[in-house]
């Protein structure tokens, strides 16, 4: 059997390294090359575990940079694509889309011609692509998204990983590629940025500052810890169905106030000197366009593919807290700005 090979995009990233430790940590005989930007979200620290495994490969470059792309590409040996790498932060994407334009739209269409070519030469396993449940647009007060939902997108986010993923299908439908796409609900968890509602949460809590929320915080979310998600796209690389879409979720509905109180409930037994950290709470203006409900059905890929969440949420969120309240180092290198430098250099030379 020919060895596996994995080429990830966005590996430095919140869910791509936590892909990354899944699959070093599940699997012996695998290579894994991880190709990421090292954009502020992109932090090489997130993989130091791996800095001297001989089974993990670093390159930097930019997917939405066609000859920088195909220069660190050139001579490397895969067989299969992940691919994580995308601008993810909706407000980001209302004060800069064009970016998210770039790097999901053209970087996705850069990433499935080198797919497309190594297809033509029977050397492609699996292209899977990593997606949103934004792409479906906003729910009511009922219902949950399906496979089947329309695509309607509604920040310049969302948009442009609906259009990857209209890309990614016409690959499978053109060109025969094996592809697979998969599209899931909030994440939370370990390595996570601190721009996204739960980690930025936590850390302002530590530090006594405010916790602002959107309106009146009665946006829901359906919440997928970051270790089940990457267990169910390892499900879906080995078992799932080319030309299919499978959307993952835990059906955990919170809005965005339940989750502050939460973590201020369990931050006022965890660092009490700062209780109770609920007078923290701020609410402060919506954003444009702020979807009021996500929610995923993912009955499919728990019938076709047998995936089950492995956490409880309230055992993942708790999970959560104690790892942000046990790695100060890594969100104090990133709030001071030092963190890109510092860990390019450690890496210096790798690709």
């Amino acid at each position: 059997m020919t060895q596996r090979k994995l080429l990830i995009t966005g590996g430095a990233g919140f869910i791509g390294s936590n892909f990354v430790h899944t699959i070093l940590e599940s699997y012996e005989d695998i290579q894994v090359i991880v190709l990421d930007k090292l954009t502020y979200a992109g932090n090489l620290r997130n993989l130091a575990k791996w800095k001297d495994e001989k089974r993990f490969h670093f390159i930097k470059a930019d997917i939405a940079n066609k000859e920088e792309l195909s220069l660190a590409l050139n001579g490397i040996d895969f067989n299969e694509i992940v691919h994580f790498a995308a601008e993810s932060h909706v407000d980001r994407s209302i004060t800069g889309p064009e970016e998210f334009v770039k790097t999901n739209v053209l970087g996705t269409f850069y990433m499935l011609e080198i797919g497309r070519n190594l297809h033509e030469k029977g050397k492609l396993n699996v292209f899977l692509h990593v997606s949103t449940d934004e792409v479906f647009g906003s729910l009511g007060a009922d219902g949950a998204f399906t496979e089947s939902t329309s695509y309607a997108p509604n920040s310049p986010y969302s948009a442009s990983k609906a259009g990857s993923d209209h890309l990614v299908r016409s690959y499978f439908h053109t060109y025969g590629m094996p592809v697979i796409t998969t599209n899931c609900s909030n994440n939370y968890g370990p390595f996570h940025f601190p721009e996204k509602l739960i980690p930025l949460m936590i850390l302002n809590c530590l530090q006594g500052k405010q916790l602002p929320v959107y309106g009146k915080g009665e946006n829901i979310r359906d919440w997928l810890y970051v270790k089940d998600h990457c267990l169910a796209i390892d499900l879906a690389i080995h078992k799932g169905k080319f030309g299919e879409t499978y959307n993952i979720g835990t059906r955990n509905e919170k809005n965005n106030l339940e989750i502050v109180e939460l973590i201020c409930n369990l931050m006022d037994l965890r660092h009490p000197q700062g209780a109770p950290h609920k007078k923290l709470i701020t609410f402060v203006t919506d954003r444009p366009g702020h979807d009021f409900r996500y929610a995923i059905d993912p009955s499919k890929i728990e019938k076709e593919l047998g995936w089950t969440p492995k956490y409880s949420f309230e055992q993942a969120i708790e999970e959560t807290v104690d790892w942000y309240m046990n790695n100060k180092e890594w969100w104090s290198e990133i709030l001071s700005g030092s963190y890109q430098s510092y860990y390019e250099q450690q890496y210096k030379g790798i690709g």
